[in-house]
């Protein structure tokens, strides 16, 4: 399916080269369906990625005539004008973001996009972006969905780390019987089992865009709620800036997902889950999903991974750059 005006143009932009977009750079310079790849960003990480990379990739401007799709990999709150600007040149958007208010604004581009024969992928990452993959492939087994509910631990490089410790401290988003219910940050604590080595954690309501993407894929799921891992020190202090230097690349993380509903007239539940450097997995599914765009496999619009992929060859192209989703088979 082709899915508009960019197609033909063999070009792709990344705009942000921190922890996420230079994978995801390195990601699109290697595959065969992308003939160059123009880097934008500030400070001297584009012209040092630039060099690693060779010929395969420039310093330029990511969103020209000649770009057929653009990943967004910048600090929160720069997405929503970056699209504006790519949609209206009919360039394939994939964002990275997972603030609130850009996702919002993505999503509002919806009529846009369409209009101009562009998909704006929206929540492109480690949580959101893969695990709403998962959340996708869960809710393939099941006759019909009633409650997603997901959770995350980890972040990616410093813009990732802060934009986390801001969302402790900001209104949380849920959809719960037929509307949207806002709750204070580090409220609702619930233990959630992650992959080993991660292992069981507390986590708590934070302001996740998860739901805003979910909902649209899954309208008659009555529960979609999303919470981020933390403990007594970091919900302490998420009203203060961050006291600590963030970690330049990020450690491990981990997300989990759960999908509850009926099967042969009976209530399930299924869970799958994943682990691994967000920066990594965010980059591959960035990546992925650009390289998909490139190649017109979405529909014009903006939406996110759940409501456009196809689980199974998602996933598994995703698992040959190393991220790899585990489903949990016992007591949950």
């Amino acid at each position: 399916m082709s899915s508009g005006s960019s197609g033909g143009r063999r070009t792709a932009g990344v705009l942000g080269v921190g922890a996420t977009g230079a994978r995801a750079a390195r990601q699109l310079a290697s595959a065969d369906t992308v003939d160059a790849v123009v880097l934008g960003g500030q400070g001297d990480r584009p012209v040092a990625l630039q060099r690693s990379l060779g010929s395969a990739a420039r310093i330029g401007e990511p969103i020209g005539p000649a770009t057929g799709v653009v990943v967004l990999a910048g600090p929160a709150g720069t997405h929503v004008e970056a699209a504006r600007r790519a949609v209206d040149l009919g360039i394939h958007v994939v964002s990275t973001s997972d603030a609130v208010g850009d996702v919002e604004g993505l999503l509002d581009l919806d009529a846009r996009a369409t209009a101009n024969g562009a998909c704006v992928v929206v929540g492109a990452g480690f949580s959101p972006g893969l695990s709403c993959v998962l959340a996708r492939h869960l809710a393939d087994w099941v006759d019909r969905v009633d409650e997603i509910h997901l959770s995350r631990f980890g972040t990616g490089g410093p813009a990732c780390a802060r934009q986390h410790h801001r969302a402790l401290a900001a209104r949380a988003i849920d959809w719960r019987d037929g509307d949207w219910v806002r709750r204070r940050g580090g409220s609702g604590r619930e233990l959630s089992v992650f992959p080993d080595p991660v292992g069981s954690l507390d986590c708590y309501r934070a302001a996740l865009p998860d739901a805003l993407l979910l909902h649209p894929a899954f309208p008659d799921a009555s529960r979609i709620t999303a919470r981020q891992a933390a403990n007594r020190r970091q919900r302490m202090l998420a009203f203060l800036p961050m006291l600590r230097r963030p970690h330049p690349e990020g450690r491990i993380g981990a997300i989990r997902v759960e999908v509850r509903g009926e099967r042969g007239g009976e209530m399930v539940c299924e869970v799958a889950g994943a682990i691994d450097r967000p920066a990594v997995a965010a980059g591959a599914v960035a990546g992925l999903a650009a390289r998909w765009a490139l190649a017109g496999r979405f529909e014009p619009g903006a939406a996110g991974l759940a409501g456009r992929v196809e689980p199974v060859p998602f996933l598994t192209e995703l698992s040959e750059f190393g991220v790899r989703a585990a489903v949990f088979v016992g007591v949950t």
